[in-house]
């Protein structure tokens, strides 16, 4: 276990220079809220040589596992931002999952089932040292002001920039940003005081979450359960975490007492039941941190108001079945930052800043109808629906066209942007997945030095990307043609031998080809053989110039 309690830490309040200035300080970019989505959007900034304000309300990381399970791409994000490795490392890799219907299992899959990729399928890693890990990678970047005890309590947009009132211990003070990110989560203060609100539909349900460490040699997997015996006529989920900490979700209906249910006393029978009903009826478990929670999925209708950007929970919210919440606010932190690196920097007009409302709004819909049919799922609300599901179930044991209709919570894909205003349409015929708007895949990279790595790896996170793959004249034109661009690019050549096979496969590769890949590794744009033209048209429309 870490030597560090990150659950019970306290950040310091220090007063600032900026609250004794004449007129108030003006900073590019202030964000505010430092859960996992601000704290993100901050160090990627600060990569990205964007000084940057964080502001928090309180003065500590959250408490409970709360978001759990963290998918590979939001690791890969955290690749970029340099703290992928540890939390992996800490973490519960997984990718099996396996579902039940009563006491039988009625069938399992597998979320990464093709090898050559660098990170797995999903990693279970309690919240807190999410944001402990972000927390002490921004104390090592000091473009980064991160002020603990600092709210927002007033906003007001002028011309050129957005005036904020900053509430702390010794009083108030003002802040002039040429941009705000609100990444102040589900109850977000900033969207208050904007007189907005996140509009959808609430479920009449609720749900125990318990924290419960033991020492039980259960697999490494997710296993959900549909009205086992052990909690008959509701549901059931286990997830393993760090520390030999197991998650549980017990449904509990909408009248259930919040109060009551969330007593050690109450729990503990329950867990008791399951952990006999599976096998482990001599195993001891300590409970630790338990809610009660009921869910929405909803959003906000545009996530971008001027100069004030909405991001994570702040922006849209969604039921905790499929791990859609954490991860997708992390993609929205990775789809704002270089965006609004870009435009500070002059590469890029404002404009470019009207694209990740767009995508990521899309984005949120897309996790909001997963979400909303899984939460349908689970919690049936009419007996044809129950009489529906529980004939699913029960074909689903022998028939895998039934197992397409199961869900437990379809669980976080990235966003395919296809319909971004950013993406150059193919103008050559190609195969697979990799066509503009999507995120890049990964594979198993060599070197021109020779040494083996991974792709993603390669690509660089404060500008655009060139994967040129192959050599011979094909891939010698190729090149010149980018280098005829004249536009500032990371070139990365990607081996076509054997080594470079799965590769060439994912991307339908051959000499020549080209990707233009944005910084947040979406691709928008592909060419069998590009003209520097084209290269420039299309690097131009990725930064919303054309």
């Amino acid at each position: 276990m870490d030597a560090i309690d990150y659950q019970s830490l306290r950040f310091d309040y220090r007063r600032h220079p900026d609250q004794d200035a004449a007129a108030p300080a003006r900073h590019p970019v202030v964000v505010v809220g430092a859960g996992p989505v601000g704290l993100a959007l901050a160090i990627d900034l600060a990569q990205q040589q964007v000084p940057v304000v964080l502001l928090d309300n309180d003065c500590t990381l959250s408490t409970g596992s709360r978001a759990i399970c963290f998918a590979k791409r939001t690791l890969e994000v955290f690749d970029r931002l340099g703290c992928g490795e540890r939390m992996v490392a800490k973490g519960v890799s997984w990718k099996l999952g396996r579902v039940f219907f009563k006491d039988e299992q009625v069938y399992s899959f597998d979320l990464l089932p093709e090898p050559g990729h660098e990170r797995p399928a999903f990693i279970n890693l309690q919240q807190y040292y999410v944001e402990g890990y972000l927390a002490e990678r921004i104390a090592a970047l000091p473009l980064v002001d991160l002020r603990w005890n600092n709210k927002v309590v007033g906003i007001e947009a002028r011309t050129g920039d957005v005036l904020l009132t900053v509430e702390t211990p010794e009083g108030n003070y003002q802040l002039a940003a040429g941009y705000v990110a609100a990444c102040d989560g589900s109850r977000s203060n900033l969207r208050q005081l904007l007189g907005q609100e996140a509009t959808g539909r609430v479920f009449r349900d609720r749900f125990l979450i318990a924290d419960i460490t033991m020492d039980a040699d259960l697999p490494t997997e997710r296993r959900f359960w549909f009205d086992p015996s052990f909690h008959p006529g509701q549901s059931v989920l286990l997830h393993k975490q760090a520390d030999s900490m197991w998650r549980v979700d017990f449904q509990l209906g909408w009248d259930a007492d919040p109060v009551e249910e969330r007593k050690p006393e109450n729990i503990a029978p329950r867990v008791r039941a399951m952990l006999d009903s599976i096998g482990f009826a001599g195993v001891q478990f300590d409970i630790g941190w338990a809610s009660v929670y009921t869910f929405a999925c909803q959003r906000m209708a545009h996530f971008r108001h001027g100069r004030v950007l909405f991001a994570g929970d702040s922006a849209h919210g969604v039921s905790p079945f499929g791990a859609r919440g954490a991860n997708s606010g992390v993609q929205d932190a990775d789809n704002l930052g270089w965006k609004l690196a870009a435009v500070l920097r002059g590469e890029a007009p404002d404009l470019l800043l009207d694209s990740y409302a767009r995508e990521r709004e899309y984005a949120a819909d897309e996790n909001i109808r997963n979400s909303t049919r899984a939460t349908d799922f689970i919690t049936p609300k009419s007996e044809v629906s129950r009489l529906f599901r529980d004939a699913v179930l029960e074909l689903s044991k022998r028939h895998d066209f039934a197992r397409t209709l199961v869900n437990s919570g379809r669980l976080s894909l990235p966003s395919v942007l296809r319909d971004s205003p950013l993406n150059t349409p193919d103008a050559d015929a190609f195969a697979g997945s990799m066509a503009p708007g999507a995120p890049a895949a990964d594979a198993p990279f060599v070197r021109q030095d020779g040494g083996t790595g991974w792709l993603l790896r390669e690509c660089c996170t404060t500008r655009f990307t060139a994967l040129v793959f192959g050599d011979g004249s094909a891939a010698e034109a190729s090149l010149q043609a980018l280098e005829a661009s004249g536009v500032p690019l990371h070139v990365v050549r990607v081996d076509l031998s054997r080594e470079g096979e799965l590769a060439a496969r994912r991307y339908d590769a051959r000499p020549g080809t080209v990707y233009l890949m944005r910084p947040d590794q979406h691709v928008c744009a592909r060419w069998r053989q590009p003209a520097a033209a084209a290269i420039r048209a299309a690097t131009a429309r990725a930064l919303a110039k054309a």
